[in-house]
């Protein structure tokens, strides 16, 4: 599915009926040919904003998946990257695909889950990114994962993301997404282990009101790089949240 190097759809069905550690476990030689990645304009446009307020010495990917959130970040910071996912599998692909050209910013790869993130001591990280993994948390999570990232940032350190706009009611994707979140929804209340992936529960306002309470100053400037939609609002907005 997807192109000729993407996933069958039988592979996407025992990806489905899996863990979400085990589905991705599974998906991970094929992530990269599929729209589960995040576009390289969006990674590339978050990188753009990162170098205007950069540069950082330390950087964190958070559920860095197959690396390329993780590859633009090293182009921001200055001493050391770390790429963290709970995926044995999407780690092994980024560990085979991302270069190490001689003199560039070392990457370490951590198999660990972004709820409890085992840096220690705290404060080891200057900037914290997370590009298209939040739907694999439930809104009673995010609390204690923002609490983990700011835990892992020095004060003033920043937390970084895009939030995409919300679809109009209007638009075929709307219903698309809306009905993906039903299906996936019947499918946990049926069938174990769960798979955790859902588009429709990161809304900005509770996102920014969380991490607000979480110990962080933000704001959420449009990313203008991605656009407008025809009314003239953003199509998507890149979060600052600094360690306060």
């Amino acid at each position: 599915m997807f192109s000729p190097e993407g996933p069958t759809f039988r592979e996407l069905a025992a990806q489905a009926l899996s863990s979400t550690e085990r589905g991705y476990d599974l998906l991970a030689p094929k992530f990269d040919h599929t729209p589960f990645r995040t576009p390289d304009r969006v990674v590339d446009a978050v990188g753009d904003a990162l170098w205007r307020i950069g540069p950082f010495g330390t950087g964190l990917d958070v559920c860095c998946g197959t690396g390329a959130g993780t590859s633009m970040l090293r182009g921001v910071c200055r001493e050391r990257v770390v790429g963290v996912d709970f995926s044995a599998g999407m780690l092994e692909v980024a560990r085979e695909t991302v270069p190490e050209p001689p003199g560039a910013v070392p990457i370490d790869w951590v198999r660990a889950d972004a709820r409890r993130l085992p840096f220690a001591p705290k404060g080891a990280f200057d900037i914290a990114i997370s590009l298209g993994a939040f739907g694999h948390f439930l809104p009673a999570e995010r609390p204690g994962l923002f609490v983990d990232v700011r835990d892992a940032l020095r004060p003033g350190g920043r937390f970084v993301f895009p939030v995409a706009a919300p679809l109009p009611p209007t638009s075929r994707a709307f219903w698309l997404l809306r009905g993906f979140d039903a299906a996936m929804r019947v499918r946990n209340a049926l069938w174990r282990p769960p798979f955790v992936m859902y588009y429709g529960t990161f809304g900005l306002t509770d996102v920014l009101a969380d991490l607000r309470r979480a110990g962080f100053e933000v704001e959420a400037p449009a990313l203008t790089a991605l656009g407008h939609r025809p009314d003239g609002s953003p199509r998507c907005r890149l979060v600052v949240a600094t360690r306060r």
